[in-house]
């Protein structure tokens, strides 16, 4: 696998953006540990879905809870921290051999949680106990609500992937939540060098929400810039992180044992089957990274991906005109980017409101 391979030596950490019951018992995750290089997996309510609905290793389990009256989030957390647990099991000597770097399973807080600062600190806590593994981490929304909770359990000494980043100013406010954690943790007297985050930067539904509008203008100027504001505002992504660990306060911070929070792409399967399949990992090439990606996209990167070193540092001035001219267009950055966050905020919570139907369901209860 010589692009997944050219990939890795470039700096960057290939993720699954996929978990199953039927990849660990197969042995399936661990052979794409080996032939795929993987070294993380991330999860979310829609993949847990698909997962315990259309797979055949839950029934025994969900027959368990049943009859002992669990409910159905009681089961909901139970099966799936089953599952990272087990993944984290499996991935463990990537951990080691990596120093905790890689080799990490994300599991997410309750979606409804999405606004509520201490009911996200309270189920972080609660996923970070049950699924007991150091190679875990759990996933909290980037929402104004979730930024002081991501504060407050990095503090804790939790290891947190935030999710649902899209604009570059909540992304600054990101990495500074996740500094003012380690502030904490030190504070506290914890190993900050045991903590390790990422921050999970969407990328393919920007251009999913930006593309119908140049479509719709039809011009020359507006069609050539279709397919271009995703890698672009990840990009720019990418300088902001950058800049925050050229800081005195992040010199302070690392000298004391702290992680640099890696930017995680997130969300780099097309939307567009007119575009190559491979442009948000081909286009996000830069050291100190992760790339998460579904099988699909995983399995095109192999195939015929060009891997050509850094694709990104050299990039920010053509990325900020692209934003800009957009902006002339008539596209409105901040519009779009708060309502990709509110629509991935209620997908994520439509989903589990379906996980949680289904396992009723089976459960046999009302819910």
């Amino acid at each position: 696998m010589k692009n997944l391979e050219a990939l890795a030596d470039a700096g960057v950490s290939i993720w699954l953006d996929d978990l199953s019951r039927s990849r660990i018992v197969s042995g399936n995750l661990a052979q794409l540990m080996r032939t795929k290089h993987i070294t993380g997996v991330t999860t979310n309510p829609s993949i847990f879905h698909k997962a315990i609905m259309e797979g055949d290793g839950y029934q025994r389990e969900l027959a368990q809870l049943a009859a002992r009256g669990a409910t159905p989030g009681e089961a909901v957390r139970m099966i799936t921290a089953a599952d990272v647990r087990a993944a984290c099991d499996v991935l463990r000597p990537v951990f080691d051999a990596s120093e905790g770097r890689d080799g990490r399973v994300s599991l997410e807080v309750d979606p409804a949680f999405a606004h509520d600062t201490a009911a996200t600190v309270a189920e972080a806590e609660h996923l970070w106990w049950l699924v007991d593994r150091p190679n875990a981490m759990i996933k909290i929304p980037a929402t104004e609500a979730g930024l002081p909770a991501i504060t407050e359990v990095i503090g804790k000494g939790i290891c947190v992937n935030v999710t649902l980043i899209f604009s570059l100013d909540r992304y600054r406010h990101v990495l500074d939540a996740y500094q003012a954690g380690l502030e904490r943790a030190l504070a506290a007297g914890i190993d900050t060098s045991t903590i390790e985050s990422v921050a999970s930067f969407f990328v393919s539904r920007v251009d999913a929400e930006i593309d119908p509008m140049l479509e719709r203008l039809g011009t020359l100027g507006a069609l050539a810039r279709r397919g271009g504001a995703g890698l672009a505002n990840a990009r720019l992504a990418y300088q902001a992180y950058e800049e925050s660990t050229d800081t005195e306060r992040w010199m302070e911070l690392q000298a004391a044992g702290g992680n640099v929070q890696r930017p995680l792409w997130a969300s780099t399967g097309v939307k567009n089957p007119a575009y190559e399949d491979t442009m948000y990992v081909t286009g996000l090439v830069a050291p100190d990274t992760v790339n998460t990606m579904p099988e699909a996209t995983l399995d095109a990167t192999a195939d015929h991906a060009v891997i050509t070193g850094d694709t990104v540092s050299d990039a920010y001035e053509r990325s900020a005109q692209h934003l800009a001219d957009l902006a002339d267009l008539g596209s409105s950055y901040g519009e779009v980017v708060q309502k990709l966050e509110k629509e991935g905020v209620e997908r994520f919570q439509d989903a589990w409101s379906e996980l949680l139907a289904s396992v009723s369901t089976a459960l046999g209860t009302k819910g």
